[in-house]
């Protein structure tokens, strides 16, 4: 199977067996991360951009460094010191890199919708690393290839999303994509940041730690937006700690075997404790490490990798 988009945007459009494709793809740039020469020349000739309208860590830089594995050349558009600051368009913005000769863009943006515009505006292949409230791809595609490589297979898990489901496009990412293997999602926080219309997508919804970890297999830890409590979502940062930070106490709900997982940036001791984000159940590091896998995999399907090069 050949991988036949020009974008990724968001997982709700992707088949099962386009998502299957992303994460086989994934395994042997694994292995090409753990060799000593992490370099191989699939993409020698091929030009990538990030423009990131929000700040990042992890994405960027693991976009970045996937680009770099690949060998292609790879260019990061800082929108702090860019023609944006002057009061240039998107559109141009856009137009500009384009003719500059780049064949793929990695977009973040904090309007929903975003990437869709520029992919309809331009010739050049278009990444959704993460758009306002919408969806973040890259990121539950990541969290898959963890979930599936601890695992051993994706199929009817019970998965728990705990935290800030209103405003994640990490949750509804992960949602569209589980939801083709007939896991069973679970949601569960503060009733002020769970959307009323979630369980219309299949999902479950919980006030309750103890009911909603109930024999999960999974749970994914989400970030809590510190700017969100300045809206009065939740009394405060301690309140949301005593109830819904995930501890140790609360994993003995879960399976024996329970997996842990974090988007990051981590508040510790507001979301997650030191020692489960440390403990033996937790792939928070190895996410970040799948994340790069993960991006070279899409890096490599989408910009006309070879599979000779890779295995070499």
């Amino acid at each position: 199977m050949k991988f036949n988009r020009k974008d990724l945007l968001g997982m709700r459009e992707l088949s099962r067996e386009e998502i299957q494709l992303i994460l086989d793809t994934a395994i042997p740039m694994k292995d090409v991360i753990k060799r000593d020469i992490k370099k191989v020349p699939t993409l020698r000739g091929k030009a990538m951009v990030t423009v990131f309208y929000e700040n990042s860590t992890r994405t960027r830089t693991s976009f970045e460094i996937a680009g770099k594995y690949l060998s292609a050349d790879t260019v990061n558009l800082a929108i702090s010191s860019s023609s944006v600051q002057k009061g240039e368009s998107l559109r141009d913005t856009i137009k500009t890199i384009e003719v500059m000769g780049f064949d793929l863009m990695v977009m973040r943006h904090s309007m929903s919708g975003t990437p869709q515009y520029v992919a309809r505006n331009t010739s050049m292949s278009v990444i959704n690393a993460g758009d306002g409230q919408h969806e973040h791809p890259t990121q539950a595609l990541l969290d898959m290839y963890s979930i599936r490589e601890s695992k051993g297979t994706l199929e009817g898990l019970k998965v728990a999303i705990v935290g800030d489901i209103l405003h994640s496009r990490v949750a509804r990412s992960n949602i569209y994509g589980l939801s083709k293997f007939g896991c069973e999602i679970r949601v569960v926080g503060p009733s002020t940041l769970i959307p009323p219309e979630v369980e219309r997508m299949g999902v479950k919804a919980y006030y309750s730690m103890e009911q909603a970890l109930r024999d999960v297999d999974v749970i994914n830890v989400l970030r809590i937006q510190r700017e969100r409590q300045e809206a009065g979502l939740f009394p405060s940062l301690d309140e949301y700690a005593n109830m819904y930070m995930l501890s140790n106490r609360h994993l003995k709900y879960a399976k024996e075997d329970v997996l842990v997982l974090h988007p990051g940036p981590m508040n510790r001791g507001v979301e997650i404790s030191s020692e489960v984000a440390e403990g033996s159940h937790s792939v928070i590091n190895e996410q970040v490490t799948n994340g790069v896998a993960v991006r070279m995999a899409l890096l490599f399907l989408m910009m006309g990798g070879s599979k000779d090069e890779i295995a070499g």
